[in-house]
C-alpha cells in the first residue's frame, strides 16, 4: 500500500526516552521495529558490493547527493573562528543556525512536490543528524538521526527498492564525507565518547553495512584489517576499511537514545508485533541473525519475539558463566611481561 502523505497526520518528532526506565517503550516502539528492518535491508542489498558498484541513481537519490553537496560548500562558506578553546569551534552553532533555518526549504526543493506535507517532519532528523550545537559534539546518536531521516523516506516513498544499493554507497558514503568534514573542520568532541565500546568514537553504522559489503570477498580475510597497506588499496571501495583508515588518520544504551526524537513516521508507540519489517512494502522481508526468525510486515508468523523470550544463542550468558579463555585474569596474576610496573618503580 502507497503512503499517502496528502492524509497522514504528521508531526514534529520530540524526545520520548526521558530516563533509563523508558529504554524498554524504546525497544518496544514501532520506531525501533523499523529501524532494524531498514538497517537490515539494506545491510542485504550491499553484501558483497564495492563502493564502485553500478547501480540505478533515481532523480531523489540525485537530489539528495546534491543537497549534501550544498551542507558541505556551507561549511566552506562558515569556516571555524579563532578561539582559545581547542576543541568545539563555535563557528559550528552558525552552521548549524543556518541548517535549522534553511534545511526544510532545501529538502523541500530536492523532493517531488507530493512528499513536501512530509517535511516539517523529516527534516529534523536531517538537522539533527549534523552534531550538537550546544555542546559542539558528534557521536552515534547523530548518526542514527541520519538513518532515522533515510528510514522515513523510504517509509513516504521518496525512496524505494531499487534505490536501496545507491542509498548505501552514494548516499550514506556521501553523509560520512559530510560528518567526517564538520568533525574535523570545527574540532568537535566525540558525543559520550566510551572509548572501547567501537573502533570509531564518531561512526558506527558503517561498520555494519561495510562489513557486508566484504561478505564472502576473496583477497581481504579480517586479519587483514589492520593492515596499512590493504587498507590503503581498498578503502575506496569499502566503507569498512574507509572507517579504518580514518582512525588511522585521527587515531541498546540510555546516553544514545535518550537524545533519539520521535514523530508520527517513527513512533514510539508500542509495536502490535515485535518483528523487525522494512520500513516501507516495497523493500524485501530477511531474515534474522542467529535463531533463523522470518521477520516481514506481511508474514503471520514472522514475528520476533520478545528479549526476555529470545533463545540462549541470541542473548549474552552472564559475566561468571563467560569460560576463562574468554576473561581477563585478575591483574595480580597476569605474568610481569603483560604488565604495567608501577609508577615509582624504575625501568
Amino acid at each position: 500500500m502507497d503512503f499517502d502523505c496528502a492524509t497522514h497526520t504528521f508531526q514534529i518528532p520530540k524526545k520520548e526516552v526521558l530516563s533509563p526506565a523508558d529504554v524498554e517503550k524504546w525497544e518496544k516502539s514501532e520506531a525501533y521495529q523499523d529501524i532494524l528492518g531498514f538497517l537490515m535491508s539494506l545491510n542485504a542489498a550491499v553484501k558483497g558490493k564495492k563502493l564502485s558498484v553500478s547501480t540505478e541513481v533515481s532523480s531523489v537519490t540525485e537530489g539528495i547527493l546534491d543537497l549534501l553537496i550544498k551542507l558541505g560548500r556551507w561549511i566552506d562558506e562558515i569556516p571555524p573562528v579563532n578561539q582559545p578553546q581547542r576543541f568545539g569551534n563555535k563557528a559550528f552553532r552558525n552552521f548549524y543556525t543556518k541548517l535549522k533555518e534553511e534545511g526544510a526549504e532545501a529538502l523541500k526543493q530536492v523532493l517531488p512536490e507530493k512528499y513536501h506535507p512530509a517535511v516539517p517532519e523529516v527534516s529534523v532528523y536531517l538537522i539533527e543528524s549534523v552534531g550538537n550545537s550546544t555542546r559542539i559534539d558528534y557521536g552515534t546518536g547523530h548518526e542514527l538521526a541520519f538513518i532515522m531521516f533515510l528510514t522515513c523516506l523510504f517509509k513516504i516513498g521518496a525512496l524505494k527498492q531499487e534505490d536501496s544499493v545507491a542509498t548505501v554507497t552514494k548516499i550514506f558514503y556521501s553523509y560520512l564525507d559530510l560528518a567526517r568534514k564538520l568533525q574535523t573542520t570545527y574540532k568537535m568532541e566525540p558525543a559520550g565518547s566510551q572509548g572501547v565500546w567501537s573502533l570509531d568514537d564518531f561512526q558506527f553504522v558503517p561498520f555494519i553495512w561495510g562489513s557486508s559489503q566484504l561478505f564472502m570477498n576473496p583477497k581481504i580475510a579480517p586479519e587483514m584489517f589492520v593492515s596499512e597497506k590493504v587498507v590503503h588499496e581498498n578503502h575506496e571501495e569499502f566503507m569498512f576499511l574507509q572507517c579504518i583508515k580514518f582512525i588511522m588518520m585521527v587515531l541498546h544504551k540510555f546516553p544514545v537514545i535518550q537524545h533519539v526524537l520521535f514523530g508520527s513516521l517513527l513512533s514510539i508507540k508500542t509495536a502490535t508485533e515485535i518483528q523487525f519489517h522494512p520500513p516501507c512494502p516495497d523493500l524485501p522481508g530477511m531474515r534474522s541473525v542467529g535463531g533463523g526468525i522470518p521477520y516481514s510486515n506481511k508474514a503471520p508468523g514472522g514475528t520476533m519475539p520478545l528479549v526476555d523470550k529470545m533463545p540462549p544463542v541470541n542473548r549474552m550468558p552472564p559475566v561468571d558463566t563467560v569460560p576463562p579463555i574468554g576473561r581477563m585474569p585478575p591483574m595480580d596474576t597476569m605474568p610481569l611481561a603483560g604488565r604495567m610496573p608501577p609508577p615509582n618503580a624504575s625501568p
